[in-house]
């Protein structure tokens, strides 16, 4: 089975919308994680002012992590499945979130930004041009912007390889076939394996011309399977782990 991609993709989010929420909820750490990844955006707490882009929010799990990580900042939430966006829109949020039906290039031609800070959860590993988007990415960050890619991207050990491939057929995959979206969760098994590894995923930041780019596992069963990647727009001040 081939990868899903960008319209098909979309459309099987679309359909999975419904009851994503509640597969996530049985993967230990999932929410725990995202919320230790926007913390190390290292945001201030009392950043009132500050303009926050959650792309690829999906059903708004990762806009909330934002909020935990820094309450007092304005998010935009921006993802390309309807779907998951009618299922964020349908929790209570605070007056500075808002969420648009938009994709990654469409942001900037939409004249939105330029934005402090960008968190991307499970986004780079579904889309056809990376550097593309990563480009897009620097456009809407402000000069020192703040970047973190939330992702599954391997170690590059063996091990991991397997453990993965292990967890997704005797967990995620049949999750997903019960669910009646066992096309989404086939593609998530491929397109970990496809995507770029931890290193070589840091290398791309670097040649997109981010700065002080560094990778930081993820604790439990997924450490080095997901990682939280840090960078910066244009500045060489190093992205440091809490």
């Amino acid at each position: 089975m081939t990868l899903l991609r960008d319209r098909d993709l979309a459309r099987a989010f679309d359909h999975a919308s419904h009851g994503y929420d509640r597969l996530t909820a049985l993967n230990p750490g999932y929410r725990t994680d995202l919320l230790r990844s926007a913390r190390r955006l290292r945001l201030p707490r009392d950043g009132e002012g500050m303009h926050v882009l959650d792309l690829g929010c999906g059903t708004g799990i990762s806009t909330r992590a934002l909020l935990r990580a820094a309450p007092r900042a304005r998010v935009t939430g921006v993802d390309a499945s309807s779907g998951m966006l009618r299922c964020a829109l349908a929790k209570p949020w605070p007056e500075r979130v808002r969420f648009l039906h938009l994709s990654a290039e469409e942001l900037v031609t939409a004249g939105e930004g330029p934005f402090d800070a960008v968190f991307a959860a499970y986004l780079f590993r579904n889309v056809t041009r990376p550097d593309r988007i990563l480009r897009t990415v620097r456009t809407l960050l402000r000069p020192g912007g703040r970047l973190a890619v939330h992702e599954y991207s391997l170690s590059g050990s063996a091990v991991h390889r397997a453990l993965w491939t292990a967890v997704c057929h005797g967990v995620v995959i049949p999750l997903g076939t019960l669910s009646g979206d066992h096309a989404l969760y086939h593609h998530l098994w491929r397109s970990v394996l496809a995507f770029d590894t931890a290193p070589a995923f840091t290398d791309r930041l670097t040649r997109a011309g981010f700065s002080g780019v560094r990778a930081a596992p993820v604790a439990g069963w997924q450490t080095g399977i997901v990682h939280t990647f840090l960078a910066r727009n244009g500045s060489t001040t190093a992205v440091r782990e809490p």
